[in-house]
């Protein structure tokens, strides 16, 4: 019988902020017109550390997320919308 592989899972939340991470910004990309704030690339540096660390990305959504740590989920039946820079990752890695 083959053994079954176990998982562990990480959720976390990762923000979008530029200014965190200018110097890696301005070396890999050409910003003509300055670098937005929060630029999605900002948080590659951070989803690196987590595969190094042996984390694979599962999920990524964009999410509001309220002072006590609840996720705001948006009203698609009001069509209500806003705008975030924080998302929510699923990540999973062998136990």
């Amino acid at each position: 019988m083959a053994q079954r592989q176990e998982w562990e899972y990480l959720t976390i939340f990762v923000k979008a902020e530029a200014a965190l991470v200018k110097d890696f910004l301005e070396e890999h990309w050409d910003w003509k017109s300055g670098i937005p704030r929060n630029t999605p690339e900002s948080m590659i540096p951070r989803l690196d550390a987590l595969g190094r660390d042996g984390w694979e990305i599962i999920t990524m959504q964009p999410v509001y997320v309220g002072t006590n740590a609840d996720v705001l989920a948006v009203d698609s039946a009001s069509g209500w919308a806003g705008w975030t820079s924080t998302y929510f990752c699923v990540c999973k890695r062998l136990a």
